[in-house]
Formats: C-alpha cells, sequence, structure tokens
C-alpha cells in the first residue's frame, strides 16, 4: 500500500465519490423516465434472457441511526400484510409485460428487514416467486437477515422456499459503538441465530461490517473481525460508514465529534482487512472478502465479476427488476427506479399502473464509460483493444477518455499490451480513477468520503 503521505497528496483523504454500485450514480436520476418507458423495456426483454429480481421490503422494528435505506419503521405488522399485497399485484403487471420463458437466475430479499414478515407470509411470498417465471438450475436466493428479528419458525419458512444464502448485518460488536449508532445486537444472538440458518442447510453466509463508526478505534475494530471471523462466514463486506444526513436525516443523531476522521478511517479498514487475508480470504473488489471456493472469489479470479446496487455479484444477468417501494431496476435501455414513498407507490400500484417514479435511459457514451468503470472497480483495470471491439471506439478515444485518470495516478498506474492497470493502493482509489472517466458531475458534498 501507498505511503499515507503519498495517498494524502493524491487527495484521498478529503475527496468524496460515487460508490459506482451504477454508472451514472441514480443521483442524476431524473423524471424522465416513467412507467410508459418501463413498460416497454420490460416487453423488449428477450425470451429466455436470464433476469434477476430484487423485492424491497421497508420496514423496520427499529430504525438504526447510520442507515441511509429507504425504511420507515413499525411496531406491528399491520402493514406488512397490504404491501405483501402490493408486490403480488406488482409482480402480476411485470408478468404480463415479461416473456414467460425468461429464466430467474437470482432472487433476493432486501429491506429494511424481510425477516419481519411472519412465516406464513414468507411461504406465501415464496412460493408467488417461484411460480413467476422458470427458475434457472444455478439459481441463487439472498435474504437479508437482522439477527434480532429472525426465530427459528421464520428460517425454517425461508429455507422452505429456496433461500440460498443469508446475508446478516453486523456492522460493530462493540457496545459503545452500537449505542451511538442505535443498534443493540450482542454477538451471542448473532451467533445463535448463524447456528440456526447452518442447521437449516443454508450453505452460504454474508456478513456487513462497517469501518467509521463512532468510537471505533483499532482495538474494538479488531475484536469485532475475530468475532466474525468466529463464525465463518463465506464472504464479507466491509463497508465504510457514509456520513450523508442531508439524505438520511437519522444520522443527525450520530455523534459527528466521535466519528474517526479520513486517516484513522484507513488504519480500521486495513486492521480488517490484515485479519481477513491472514484468515485465507481471498480480497474481492474494493471491499468485499470471500473464501477462495466462494462462487464471488471464482468470478474475481475468472473476470466475471459484476457490480449492482447490492455491491458485488457473480450474476451476469442483462436484467435486474427491483420490485416494492425505492427498487431500482437495470435494463439494457437504462435504470429505473420506483416511487420511494411506500404510501405514493401503494396509490400508483393501485392505479394499475407500475410505479417508477425517476430514471436514465442510457446512451452509447454511458454503456462505455459504465463497462469503464465496471473494470476499475471490479478488476482495477482497462482492457482497451476489448473496449474497441466491444464499442467500436478508437484508441485515440479511449486514451482522450482516461487522460485524465492516467495524469493524477501516474505513480499508480501502468499501460502494458493495451490494458491500463492500477497497480497500487487499487483498492483505496478505485473509485477516485473512475470518477476520473465519470462524465456526470455533481457537487462533492452529495457523496460519501472516498476513504
Amino acid at each position: 500500500m501507498a505511503s499515507t503521505e503519498k495517498l494524502r497528496a493524491l487527495g484521498l483523504f478529503d475527496a468524496r465519490a460515487p460508490r459506482y454500485t451504477s454508472y451514472p450514480p441514480a443521483n442524476h436520476f431524473s423524471n424522465r423516465v416513467g412507467p410508459a418507458e418501463t413498460s416497454a423495456w420490460i416487453s423488449a426483454i428477450e425470451p429466455g434472457t436470464r433476469v434477476s429480481l430484487y423485492l424491497h421490503i421497508p420496514y423496520c422494528r427499529r430504525l438504526c441511526w447510520f442507515c441511509a435505506c429507504r425504511t420507515q419503521g413499525t411496531s406491528t405488522d399491520r402493514p406488512l400484510v397490504p404491501y405483501l399485497a402490493l408486490l403480488q399485484k406488482e409482480l402480476d403487471m411485470i408478468g404480463a409485460l415479461l416473456p414467460t420463458d425468461v429464466q430467474i437466475s437470482q432472487l433476493h430479499l432486501g429491506g429494511g428487514t424481510p425477516t419481519l414478515l411472519p412465516p406464513h407470509m414468507l411461504r406465501e411470498l415464496g412460493q408467488r416467486l417461484n411460480t413467476f417465471r422458470p427458475l434457472a438450475e444455478d439459481m441463487q436466493f439472498s435474504v437479508e437477515i437482522d439477527p434480532t428479528e429472525v426465530d427459528q419458525a421464520r428460517i425454517d419458512a425461508l429455507a422452505e422456499i429456496g433461500m440460498t444464502r443469508a446475508s446478516i448485518g453486523v456492522q460493530d460488536f462493540d457496545p459503545l459503538v452500537q449505542d451511538a449508532i442505535g443498534r443493540d445486537q450482542s454477538f451471542d444472538t448473532t451467533r445463535d441465530v448463524v447456528g440456526m440458518l447452518r442447521a437449516a442447510g443454508i450453505d452460504s453466509l454474508n456478513m456487513d461490517i462497517l469501518y467509521g463508526l463512532p468510537h471505533q478505534t483499532r482495538a474494538r475494530m479488531a475484536d469485532t473481525v475475530q468475532k466474525v471471523l468466529s463464525l465463518s462466514p463465506d464472504r464479507v463486506a466491509l463497508y465504510g460508514y457514509a456520513h450523508v444526513p442531508w439524505m438520511a436525516k437519522r444520522q443527525i443523531m450520530i455523534p459527528t465529534e466521535a466519528l474517526p476522521d479520513a486517516e484513522a478511517r484507513l488504519e480500521l479498514f486495513d486492521t480488517a482487512r490484515r485479519l481477513f487475508m491472514w484468515d485465507g480470504y481471498d480480497e474481492i473488489g474494493i471491499d468485499h472478502y470471500a473464501r477462495p471456493d466462494d462462487q464471488l472469489g471464482r468470478a474475481a479470479k475468472a473476470g466475471t465479476l459484476k457490480r449492482n446496487f447490492q455491491g458485488y455479484t457473480d450474476d451476469a444477468a442483462p436484467v435486474l427488476i427491483g420490485i416494492g417501494a425505492s427498487a431500482i431496476s437495470r435494463y439494457p435501455q437504462g435504470f429505473a427506479q420506483n416511487i420511494s414513498s411506500s404510501s405514493h407507490y401503494a396509490a400508483a400500484i393501485e392505479r394499475g399502473t407500475l410505479a417508477t417514479e425517476r430514471g436514465h435511459a442510457m446512451t452509447d457514451d454511458d454503456r462505455l464509460r459504465a463497462a469503464m468503470i465496471d473494470g476499475l472497480m471490479c478488476d482495477f483495470a482497462l482492457d482497451l483493444p476489448a473496449l474497441e471491439q466491444q464499442f467500436g471506439v478508437t484508441r485515440a478515444a479511449l486514451m482522450d477518455m482516461t487522460a485524465r485518470m492516467r495524469e493524477r495516478f501516474a505513480d499508480f498506474i501502468t499501460l502494458d499490451n493495451g490494458v491500463l492497470r492500477l497497480t497500487d493502493s487499487a483498492r483505496l482509489i478505485a473509485r477516485l480513477a473512475a470518477q476520473e472517466v465519470d462524465a456526470y458531475l455533481a457537487p462533492e458534498g452529495r457523496h460519501s468520503r472516498a476513504m
């Protein structure tokens, strides 16, 4: 890794940049994409296409202060019944437009807290998903699980409907840190849920932890990582906490004076990184770690790693359809996002119209730059001959598009046999490098810290 001085000179510790889970980033979506465009894009999907489905459950029993997701609190199950009916009605509308022989390659149930749904509702939803369209033989079904809001009956129901991967949010196990972010989740509770999942036959486990939270120190981070490692997850996402109170109002509850600065965040990241690698995990992209035999690790080695709104994935499906309030879909023609307000989403679905509120129609330039940014974020490299062939552009044009990046990162990049490669501190600077080929500029304050 480059020295702190070199990274400081690059501006890493002061910079803000998109996470590039899409290109263009979602803050550039507009109302020029609506239900009519989404309907046309779904209708244009070719028969036999592999399709991923994401279903968003926006409800939580508690609203953790660090979270910037589109969620809302509920103390009862009362809103879940009508919301499940809305999801099924939206599936029906999409099903009326979608070819009957597409294959579902991945299902992802996210939120919010999907495990708020009681067992009978999980089974009802699972039955609908399993009969919506044919399931690919290698279909993966992942579910986000809050260990404080799940029990044996719900885990049994999820296993029955085909869950293959559980994703558990940990964030940090230290009580002082948890108190500062409004999240009470003990290691013992998490360990017990992991045991139930393994016993139910769930053979893939993902865990999320955060660095950059208030009161985190290297010692506390090391303790959390060692506890995570004792649970033997197959993959881990090590995300930097994004303090964006202008987007997520609940973050005003976070004590900003206790947040580590950018250089301290780097120390926290490096502490966790070293522990994962010492335990035999492979580094995947900028912030994931996986066992060598995990599918994500194999995809990274094969050069088939992808990036979407859930982070890194091995799913190569060209279509991702988002169901539910605020859910985002990705089609070959562009992105479409549903209405974020659950009440306004409900009104649209009840009227019998798709709930698209905004999106982005891709241009040829967008597609080229999206491929370039994916290359930097997934492989830390740009294969210029491959880009020339795929997009019909000249080497001169590509060199012009990468000029700012090559100049800024001259000491961190090589060009060999037509491949531009980040060679030093690639995981730390990939977002900054991607930003140099991004044609959409936004105020820096709109994004999270690059470090």
